[in-house]
């Protein structure tokens, strides 16, 4: 019976077809119920055509101790006109949360991403073999122009797994910061001025936005190398005030919230 479920002819069929195939051909092997229960011995009560087994996604775990060590990139929808979108393309670096490069078109396209990716690298003077670029699985950031240019460039990349939106925080936080803005609107009327949008937004982000992520510097403090100095600054600035008024700290003297030795897209839990 299970050499007749499993033939070329009926693997793709029920038993209920099987049944009926060859009881019109005047051949009774078995009935419906006794098939299910042979099938269901041998545990193929399921799909019996040899399935792929897709290996399972490995975990992307970057580490970043300075700026242009790893960047994060993704691409985001700002809703246009009735039914039109407009594509945000955004690469953040990790360490500092600063965006070393945007553009903003009418569609998603591998060789957009690969000229942004592109002009950030020269941009930001990045040495070959001392970065690395994640990503999500999306069409452009999977995709072979994408791969080459890294590759060209001695870049190296990884990805997220499907459905794991943890593995791609920088960037969705990122968006996140965007779309909350107060002055964010519900859809742009033209692509011209979603741009206009971006092209105030993302200065502000990269030189005024207090980051939480980053002691509540600018993102621009910490991948420029000022951020010491200004953490100086506001340590000098807490001392004086705790001097003047120690009653008001029922902590003891307040201090800068300091900004983390390593970032991680996923640590390791064995990583002190």
């Amino acid at each position: 019976m299970l050499d007749v479920l499993h033939s070329e002819r009926f693997r793709d069929q029920s038993p209920y077809e099987v049944y009926a195939t060859l009881l019109d051909e005047g051949i009774y092997l078995a009935s419906i119920r006794t098939m299910y229960r042979i099938l269901h011995r041998a545990d193929e009560v399921r799909e019996r055509r040899a399935q792929a087994r897709h290996p399972a996604r490995v975990k992307p775990e970057l580490m970043a101790d300075a700026p242009r060590q790893v960047w994060s990139w993704d691409i985001t929808k700002l809703r246009g006109p009735k039914g039109i979108y407009y594509y945000l393309y955004v690469l953040i670096d990790v360490y500092s949360r600063y965006v070393v490069g945007w553009l903003l078109a009418t569609h998603e396209s591998a060789e957009l991403a690969k000229q942004l990716i592109a002009d950030s690298i020269e941009r930001e003077g990045v040495e070959p073999g001392s970065l690395t670029i994640h990503a999500d699985n999306g069409s452009s950031m999977a995709s072979k122009p994408v791969a080459l240019l890294l590759e060209d460039l001695g870049v190296a990349k990884t990805h997220s797994r499907p459905h794991t939106s943890n593995d791609n925080p920088y960037s969705e936080a990122q968006f996140k910061t965007l779309k909350y803005r107060p002055d964010f609107p519900e859809r742009f009327d033209t692509i011209e001025q979603a741009r206009a949008f971006c092209r105030e937004f993302f200065p502000w982000y990269n030189d005024e936005h207090h980051h939480s992520g980053i002691g509540l510097l600018a993102p621009a403090m910490v991948h420029h190398g000022s951020a010491a100095q200004v953490t100086q600054h506001r340590a000098m600035v807490l001392s004086d005030a705790y001097a003047r008024h120690p009653e008001r700290f029922v902590n003891g003297q307040p201090h800068p919230k300091p900004i983390a030795q390593n970032v991680w897209i996923n640590q390791p839990d064995d990583t002190p």
